[in-house]
């Protein structure tokens, strides 16, 4: 059976690629458009993966690591940013909030396709 990825990006675009760039790679994959509404995607759901957006409305991508490191229940679910930012501080500040890895968008399907199953694995 094919693992489950949980995106979230409040942009729509960026959603559908993922989609688009994961479905036909095996995977299934859920949606949320922001870490408040990733929050209750991930309450409903057991995915093996998280893929999220660092700047979005209402809860950002770190805020929504942050919480999901607290629940001991899904502590050692991966989670991949995948972002427009480069910015060094925020990539510390991810990691140190209990991000897996950091992808830089535009994304190159392949290599993120690897890195998930890098984490999956």
């Amino acid at each position: 059976m094919g693992k489950t990825i949980l995106t979230i990006d409040d942009s729509r675009t960026m959603r559908e690629l993922l989609r688009s760039a994961l479905e036909p790679a095996g995977f299934t994959v859920i949606q949320a458009e922001d870490g408040l509404h990733g929050l209750e995607v991930l309450g409903a759901s057991e995915p093996d993966a998280i893929i999220t957006d660092i700047n979005m409305p209402r809860m950002n991508g770190l805020e929504f690591i942050e919480a999901v490191r607290v629940d001991a229940t899904k502590r050692a679910i991966p989670i991949i940013v995948l972002t427009t930012e480069s910015d060094t501080a925020k990539k510390d500040r991810a990691r140190n909030a209990g991000a897996t890895g950091w992808i830089v968008k535009p994304f190159d399907p392949a290599r993120l396709i690897a890195a998930i199953n890098r984490v999956v694995a």
